[in-house]
């Protein structure tokens, strides 16, 4: 299920992404350089399973590697420090990220060729959209 993600997606939208990154407790520097970012995403899977996501932009470059429905440390790219869970649920990747008592989830599905990646924090939501690059 996960193959369907594998790949570069390149930003195509974004989407009440100030807003989101607010919500979550992201600073206004740090939000300048995520709004003007414009990140490829590299999804891959190795043999064993474990899924390594990198977002890379010219500001930063980071990644997760993780196994599905497997609780994990990550560092974001924000400098939070998050339980994190993965897992598959109806064709989407679904990503949970728990720290000082929040939460957020990351919808990442693919629609019409292309990764929709719907952002929920509270009542706030960004939609990312990219597109598979060649």
């Amino acid at each position: 299920m996960v193959e369907l993600f594998v790949g570069t997606w390149t930003l195509l939208s974004s989407e009440n992404f100030d807003e989101y990154m607010k919500a979550i407790g992201v600073g206004f520097a740090t939000r300048q350089m995520g709004n003007m970012a414009k990140p490829n995403l590299v999804i891959s899977v190795d043999d064993a399973g474990m899924v390594s996501m990198k977002s890379e932009t010219t500001f930063k470059t980071t990644e997760i590697k993780f196994k599905l429905n497997e609780e994990f440390d990550e560092t974001t790219a924000d400098g939070r420090k998050t339980k994190t869970l993965i897992t598959c649920e109806n064709g989407k990747l679904v990503q949970q990220q728990t720290w000082e008592d929040k939460k957020t989830t990351l919808e990442r599905e693919i629609q019409d060729g292309k990764l929709t990646a719907k952002c929920v924090m509270d009542d706030v939501v960004a939609v990312r959209i990219y597109e598979k690059g060649a």
